[in-house]
């Protein structure tokens, strides 16, 4: 399953859509809550703003006790003129398990912070949350926070990138 939603932010503003994929089982499922938008005010110093992700992964069926991961790639914040930020700018820095409706509530044992990719084309995607085997069974909503840093001798304008999230079957 794949879910496009625009993070908006300003550096003046940052923004950038979101996509969120599942695995080709029909017993696990990803689906987004509000999309994220954060913004900045340029200052002349490095900043870091953040945002979050509400996500809530269904995993029932057959195959529920194999365990899952969540994965998560983008595209480079870039401005109409021409100016982006490093492809290194974001960075995730943990994930919130919320309420979890299920048998057994995943076990995640990825550490953070955890770099997420990106390029003008998305390069592959990171891990970054997993349910190991017999774990993750129902829903859980799971919210990663992502930070994105912002030189202070950035350009203003309106910059846009593509966060893509999966949920994939296995731990």
């Amino acid at each position: 399953m794949s879910l496009r939603r625009p993070l908006a932010a300003t550096a003046a503003a940052l923004t950038s859509a979101l996509v969120v994929t599942t695995s080709a089982l029909a017993s696990l499922s990803l689906t987004i809550g509000t999309a994220p938008t954060f913004s900045v005010t340029l200052d002349g110093s490095d900043q870091a703003p953040g945002y979050t992700v509400p996500l809530t992964v269904a995993n029932g069926g057959s195959t529920k006790n194999g365990g899952w991961n969540l994965t998560i790639t983008s595209t480079t914040f870039t401005n109409g003129g021409g100016n982006t930020l490093s492809t290194g700018a974001s960075s995730l820095s943990g994930v919130s398990i919320g309420a979890c409706a299920g048998t057994v509530c995943p076990t995640n044992s990825i550490g953070y912070p955890v770099g997420v990719p990106a390029g003008a084309t998305a390069p592959g995607a990171v891990k970054f949350f997993n349910a190991a085997l017999n774990t993750g069974t129902g829903t859980v909503t799971v919210t990663p926070t992502v930070g994105v840093t912002v030189p202070g001798n950035s350009f203003a304008g309106t910059y846009t990138s593509t966060l893509t999230i999966a949920v994939v079957a296995g731990p």
